[in-house]
């Protein structure tokens, strides 16, 4: 049994939990570490870090919950599991690592969620401020970790925040916030859509400048935040930033002025260009110098696992997108190809998350898809898709390689954009998009 109530509870070992507790240790901070599993993976790191730290695994124990004066939950694990609840409901705070990392920062926060696209317009935002010599720190959901990026001489933090980790955010406070898109997601976690959405707008709470995507409703914000947002996508108007038709050439613009034509991007497809609005968009309200953004976007070609191209195989392109893990990401990935290939097999499947994916059918049908499924839930998606869109099984990601490259021909395009996460078959995301691209180089080329 716990006797004082000067200690705090870390819940959850992985990343987030781990930085959690080298931050409480260094800050002086007495705590215990949880882990509903009974042999985490970090157990080694932990026991060498903190050999005075009591390890509690399993089931979390309430009664000594309750003896504590403030709960960290990792992003992982579901505050309403019953023993935090519990907690909760008795008063006791229960935080994640990046309201700890809002106590402590002392320079502005960019914050940026959405389901989709939120490290692209993270990282871009983030290239944008260094080349203006700005001391810019980049991180949160994407790379390092909130309370790693602590530092003195920080003159702007970049963060990419998740919907788990705006769960536990009281007041975010940042210099600017967006919600980029808002597409089905998670709803293995959450009761509904609208407990999804709601998790995703308290990143405007407190913010002095909000970015909203004019195009998707969901990311208005409520009408309590008393701050006029600046929207981004469409057509250019006052207020916003948008595009433009000059001479025959589209251009981003900001209010009514021309910035810099689309042809000039690396990145490409509509989605990007949306992106791109709204990093200008954050920059803008960041106060980052307009020519510093424009030379990143002209510069910048775009992230691992995001619609990448990997090489073109007997006339064939084949595209990664391991990191569309959700019905809106591959329905971006397949509008944003490039070019509109003769046909386009797309390989779907993995964990679904809930997700009704006949929410895929339109698309499919527009850009005349064909599918090769594997994974856990490829027979929900067969269901789904069955009479609209051709489809055929793999047993392995190589074995989807193979059939789609059997499948198409000269002049087709190969995209992996699973609409799902990776956990059934992969470590993550990375690890499966590593995978498709080793698989798709070593195909031979086929015979004329």
């Amino acid at each position: 049994m716990i006797a004082t109530s000067r200690i705090k509870a870390v819940i959850g070992t992985g990343i987030t939990g781990l930085s959690v507790a080298r931050f409480l240790m260094k800050e002086q901070q007495a705590f215990i570490l949880f882990d509903t599993r009974l042999s985490p993976p970090n157990t080694a790191t932990i026991k060498a870090e903190f050999p005075d730290v009591e390890l509690k695994l399993g089931e979390i124990d309430t009664d000594i919950l309750l003896h504590c004066d403030e709960i960290v939950v990792s992003p992982g694990i579901s505050i309403e599991l019953p023993a935090i609840a519990a907690a909760k409901a008795a008063g006791i705070p229960v935080v994640g690592d990046i309201e700890l990392f809002i106590r402590y920062a002392k320079a502005p926060i960019v914050a940026i969620t959405g389901s989709n696209a939120k490290s692209t317009v993270t990282t871009l935002v983030g290239e944008m401020a260094a080349k203006a010599g700005l001391e810019v720190a980049v991180g949160g959901n994407l790379g390092t970790p909130a309370l790693e990026l602590l530092a003195d001489n920080i003159e702007l933090y970049v963060m990419e925040l998740s919907s788990f980790q705006l769960e536990t955010v009281t007041r975010l406070n940042a210099k600017a916030a967006t919600i980029l898109n808002i597409s089905a997601d998670h709803l293995d976690r959450y009761a509904s859509m609208r407990d999804y959405v709601l998790a995703k707008l308290r990143v405007y709470f407190g913010a002095e400048h909000i970015i909203v995507n004019r195009n998707d409703v969901l990311t208005q914000p409520p009408l309590a935040a008393n701050t006029k947002p600046v929207y981004f996508g469409g057509k250019a108007d006052f207020g916003s930033f948008g595009l433009i038709e000059e001479n025959g050439d589209t251009f981003l613009a900001k209010n009514l002025t021309s910035l810099l034509s689309t042809h000039e991007l690396k990145i490409s497809g509509k989605h990007n260009v949306d992106n791109a609005l709204a990093a200008l968009a954050l920059g803008d309200a960041a106060g980052i110098p307009m020519e510093a953004m424009l030379a990143t976007l002209r510069e910048f070609r775009g992230l691992r696992h995001r619609c990448e191209f990997v090489a073109t195989k007997s006339g064939i392109d084949f595209y990664n997108d391991s990191k569309g893990t959700n019905i809106g990401a591959t329905i971006a990935a397949i509008a944003g190809l490039s070019r509109a290939p003769s046909q386009l097999i797309v390989i779907l499947g993995g964990e679904g998350k809930g997700q009704n994916f006949a929410e895929l059918n339109p698309t499919l049908q527009q850009f005349m898809c064909r599918l090769v499924l594997l994974g856990r839930d490829a027979p929900l998606i067969a269901a789904a898709v069955k009479g609209v869109v051709e489809f055929e099984f793999a047993n392995s990601l190589q074995d989807a390689v193979a059939q789609a490259f059997n499948q198409a021909g000269t002049g087709d395009a190969v995209l992996l954009s699973p609409a799902c996460a990776s956990f059934d078959m992969f470590k993550n995301y990375e690890d499966r998009g590593e995978q498709f691209c080793a698989a798709v180089l070593a195909l031979p080329e086929k015979e004329q």
